[in-house]
């Protein structure tokens, strides 16, 4: 696999059944596996302990082109939790292959965000904002890394109960909302980044930050880091 030597374990995955519920066309008709997700993983036993010892986890995820009844292919969604401050924790994320947009939405709906990536991007999911992610090509596979703490587990709940997300992305280009939400503002458009001049957080690529704490220390501890994420999906 692109951005991994060696052997991968046996990924969780994503079903046509499992993903139906959050669909635009929830008549939608097929089956089979739409996406991977290889949890949990370290080059080294070293690396894997560092990456343990420091609350933190890196995975893989792998998702195929596919038109699922007009709506690109997308995973389920979810929101963060907040650390014992009273911050949410963020999540980063690295483009290994194709393109990938992240469409992001606060838990208020006073802001909807699509960050659209490519090879090479690192992009923040900041505090305070659910995500999913969409792979809007017809022919090419989306793999991208991440890394997240530990600490809390992935809140799938309120994308469950409200079909997905605030829009749906179609295999047009036009954005819908999603008629289970409320009026919400339009998508707005911003460009990925991890931060800029003084104020960057990392540069990539993003296994090269494992064993270094000082740059993944926002992953766990983001209230420390609000003036830099204000700045990360400004327009």
């Amino acid at each position: 696999m692109l951005g991994w030597d060696g052997e991968l374990p046996p990924p969780a995955v994503r079903t046509f059944a499992d993903m139906r519920p959050v669909l635009a066309n929830t008549s939608c008709a097929g089956d089979g596996t739409l996406y991977f997700m290889y949890r949990d993983l370290a080059k080294s036993d070293a690396d894997w302990r560092w990456l343990h010892a420091h609350k933190l986890r890196y995975d893989l995820t792998v998702i195929p082109p596919r038109n699922l009844c007009g709506e690109w292919v997308k995973t389920k969604g979810h929101y963060h939790p907040d650390t014992t401050k009273g911050t949410g924790y963020p999540e980063i994320y690295e483009v290994l292959e194709g393109r990938a947009h992240y469409l992001l939405q606060t838990r208020a709906l006073d802001d909807i965000v699509l960050i659209a990536a490519q090879a090479g991007d690192l992009v923040i999911i900041p505090p305070g904002y659910g995500h999913i992610t969409i792979n809007p090509s017809p022919d090419r596979t989306l793999t991208m890394a991440n890394i997240v703490s530990t600490a809390f587990e992935s809140e799938y709940a309120e994308y469950e109960r409200l079909h997905g997300a605030a829009y749906y992305e179609l295999t047009s280009g036009e954005f819908v909302r999603n008629r289970h939400y409320p009026v919400m503002p339009p998508v707005r458009h911003v460009t990925p980044r991890s931060g800029r001049g003084d104020r960057r957080i990392v540069r990539g690529p993003l296994y090269s930050l494992i064993g270094n704490e000082k740059a993944l220390s926002f992953l766990n501890r983001p209230e420390e880091y609000s003036e830099i994420f204000r700045v990360l999906l400004k327009d």
